[in-house]
């Protein structure tokens, strides 16, 4: 005899295209690329919605990556064996141009691709480190030309290839980077894997590499770029898994880290045993080298904590939206609509400012947008990656126990949860983001000019944001000390936030937004918007089906 029959639970969040269902991002879309065709992303939302899409997420992040260090004699492999979902989601993401593919040209091709990373995320599949950082990689690359010809044509095609052979016998390729050290963590200069000059060939000038890497991450990457100390001072270097004679080039995988969350991908510590790179730029230059890179990876932290955002989001509004508590749906209880309206604004809010920034790469000769990459990039990473855990904790609340539970990876919430601080330490930790914006805006009088033309469009729309607004430029002046600068990054990504919203979201958002965010009248956690927004056609406005 059964003892119970299974009802109020709601159904799974399946078969949903992530980009038609997504009005938000469609405004913002419009907004940042009017001209830009849309059916790309159309059949991408629809793919990475699909229930297809979402087992190889949840398989990938279950059965996870597997170091082996020797073959079955002895001999040395160093080589990281994946799940088959692992490679299927690898493939849809190199399919989708999420990686190297922007750098091939193209009308707003950095903002289509900013767009189709943020539903690629929404799986939560823990694989876009290695896509990532193929993005990030060729602003400077271009500083070696002759390995720029050569891997630049490789790292733009829409093919992923998992073999372990010489790229050379490949049609796409991918990255990533090695700078971290145990001794120096964010603090690259403290580095000590030493660089030795080898001699010179096609590729330029090749060094031998001493030395080891705390985190490099996907190191079944084609090549890296690595940072090591050379004659002239700390340097960048393009080393490859392979050498153009394809031996495997001395790259001891020592472990993989056992990490919090980023389960699919396999983060490792490495020693080079005389591993054989070549430079790229001049001695001495590595950091402004990798930093280039950096700037590019950043945005990704920004847009794939506003793409786990947008997923936790439409999760938390499904699931209410079926759940019955008291005698009636949870969507429709009071308290539970001020919180899902007030997720759906952090929301929508950090999907426009990760969607500005994306922008400012597809316009790298206009002075404005110079000025707003260098000034949105470390407000956007500080800000959004910041709010991240603490959104994805008070979307699980949404659920209940539902939301804590696992269950070998169905309970996609905790993946979201378990993913989020990532965003927030990879590429700098939130006071090396606010710092770096201190700096920008103390070195460059201009900054605080373009961020003034930046927020003109939404000044007379609201009293709140023109009071806000009207503060930033004497505080900006008095920006000296260290501590201030948290509260600084903060308040300019409000205001931009702001800015935005009243540009491609309705009235609504927009009052709603400045009426808590900036007008004083919103309290310390989600969930305490005033009572008389319009509650009803922000939840409508966010709903995923």
């Amino acid at each position: 005899m059964d003892t119970h029959e299974v009802f109020n639970q709601p159904s799974p969040l399946t078969n949903v295209n992530l980009f038609s269902s997504n009005r938000p991002l469609r405004d913002a879309l419009r907004f940042n690329a009017p001209s830009m065709p849309t059916e790309e992303l159309q059949a991408f939302g629809e793919a990475v919605g699909s229930s297809e899409m979402q087992t190889h997420a949840r398989l990938a992040n279950v059965h996870t990556p597997h170091l082996v260090t020797h073959d079955r004699v002895g001999r040395r492999a160093d080589i990281v064996e994946f799940h088959p979902s692992y490679h299927a989601l690898m493939s849809l993401a190199t399919q989708g141009g999420l990686h190297g593919t922007p750098w091939a040209g193209g009308e707003h091709a950095h903002v289509r691709r900013a767009a189709g990373f943020m539903l690629f995320t929404e799986l939560e599949p823990s694989t876009l480190c290695p896509i990532s950082m193929t993005y990030a990689v060729t602003p400077a690359l271009r500083a070696n030309a002759a390995i720029s010809a050569e891997w630049g044509p490789r790292l733009t095609r829409r093919h992923y290839d998992p073999r372990f052979v010489p790229a050379s016998q490949k049609d796409g390729v991918t990255m990533g980077m090695g700078m971290t050290e145990k001794q120096g963590g964010s603090d690259v200069r403290a580095n000590t894997t030493q660089a030795t000059r080898s001699g010179s060939d096609e590729w330029g000038e090749r060094y031998t590499l001493v030395g080891h890497k705390w985190f490099l991450s996907a190191p079944m990457c084609d090549a890296f770029l690595v940072l090591a100390q050379a004659e002239g001072g700390l340097s960048c270097f393009f080393m490859p898994r392979l050498l153009p004679d394809g031996t495997v080039n001395p790259m001891r995988i020592q472990r993989l880290k056992d990490k919090l969350g980023n389960k699919a991908n396999a983060s490792s510590e490495v020693e080079f045993h005389g591993a054989q790179a070549w430079r790229v730029g001049d001695e001495g230059r590595g950091v402004p080298q990798i930093l280039e890179m950096g700037n590019m990876t950043r945005l990704d932290c920004a847009l794939g904590t506003s793409g786990l955002m947008r997923h936790a989001l439409s999760q938390a509004l499904h699931h209410t939206a079926q759940r019955s508590a008291f005698g009636r749906l949870l969507i429709e209880q009071p308290a539970m609509r001020n919180v899902l309206a007030d997720l759906a604004l952090e929301s929508e809010a950090s999907t426009a400012l990760a969607l500005r920034l994306a922008r400012t790469a597809d316009g790298p000769t206009d002075a404005h947008e110079q000025a707003m990459r260098r000034l949105i990039t470390p407000v956007a990473k500080f800000w959004i990656c910041k709010r991240g855990s603490h959104f994805a904790q008070e979307a699980m609340e949404c659920l209940g126990g539902n939301g804590y539970v696992e269950e070998q990876g169905e309970g996609v919430m905790a993946r979201i949860y378990r993913e989020m601080p990532v965003n927030s330490i990879w590429e700098g930790a939130g006071n090396i983001m606010a710092l770096d914006l201190l700096r920008a805006l103390r070195k460059d009088g201009a900054m605080a000019e373009a961020l003034a033309a930046e927020l003109a469009p939404a000044r007379g729309a609201h009293s709140g944001f023109d009071h806000f607004a009207a503060s930033l430029p004497g505080r900006i002046d008095q920006a000296t000390a260290e501590t201030d600068a948290r509260r600084l990054a903060q308040d300019v990504a409000l205001a931009l936030q702001a800015a935005l919203l009243r540009q491609h979201a309705p009235d609504f958002v927009f009052d709603a937004f400045c009426r808590s965010r900036l007008a004083g009248d919103w309290g310390y956690a989600f969930g305490t918007l005033p009572s008389n927004v319009d509650f009803d056609s922000i939840i409508a406005r966010a709903m995923p089906d």
